[in-house]
């Protein structure tokens, strides 16, 4: 199962817009990168040197139809402040229909963090995923140390579902070559209601302050 036949549109939120990642948004993007790094301990984040090589890998990847990436760009502004996705895709058994999918390759810059982007950026994208895709599973993983994003995935309603030991490469300064624990997280289908209202009162709560 491949994502080059579904589709990936412009994502509109209040705060954030979700747009097809493009190399328009290189020189936002090596901005958002050089703001305080002190958050990326366990996530790989290009530097401003390393955006035109990165921006190569991800295209690339949706060119093989295995990522749909997105520009994190703020409604208020139109910068783009970090970078996100969909990816990759597992069908349903013998069958070619799209089952399950991950939000991954994500990051913001510091000064858009702690500020309702990426629950809003979530929400859009499980929603596409769910409701435009009729994914049945859509998982999300992180270091198993990194406690900050753990908490942000628990914090969407997301079920923990344990440790995959060795599981990926390491982003961890010092531990290159390595490989790292990843916490798996999910949401399936029948659960995407009950979560979806609750990312929405989240996200009105927060215009509510403003």
């Amino acid at each position: 199962m491949l994502l080059k036949n579904l589709d990936a549109p412009v994502l509109e939120g209040r705060l954030v817009r979700l747009e097809p990642l493009d190399r328009r948004h290189a020189a936002d993007l090596a901005v958002a990168a050089e703001e305080d790094r002190s958050s990326y301990r366990y996530t790989w984040v290009p530097a401003a040197a390393e955006v035109g090589d990165y921006l190569d890998a991800q295209l690339a990847r949706a060119a093989e139809g295995v990522l749909k990436p997105y520009a994190q760009v703020l409604t208020s502004t139109g910068r783009a402040v970090g970078a996100t996705g969909l990816w990759d895709p597992r069908p349903w058994p013998d069958r070619a229909e799209l089952c399950a999918v991950e939000i991954g390759f994500t990051w913001l810059g510091a000064s858009a963090q702690r500020a309702g982007i990426n629950t809003e950026a979530k929400f859009l994208l499980l929603r596409h995923a769910f409701e435009q895709w009729n994914a049945v599973r859509v998982d999300l993983k992180t270091d198993a140390r990194n406690a900050r994003s753990r908490a942000a995935i628990e914090r969407i309603g997301a079920t923990f579902e344990g440790v995959l030991r060795c599981w990926s490469k390491s982003w961890a300064p010092g531990e290159e070559g390595r490989l790292r624990d990843s916490a798996m997280y999910s949401i399936i289908a029948s659960e995407w209601p009950h979560c979806r209202a609750r990312l929405q009162a989240r996200l009105a709560g927060r215009a509510a302050v403003r």
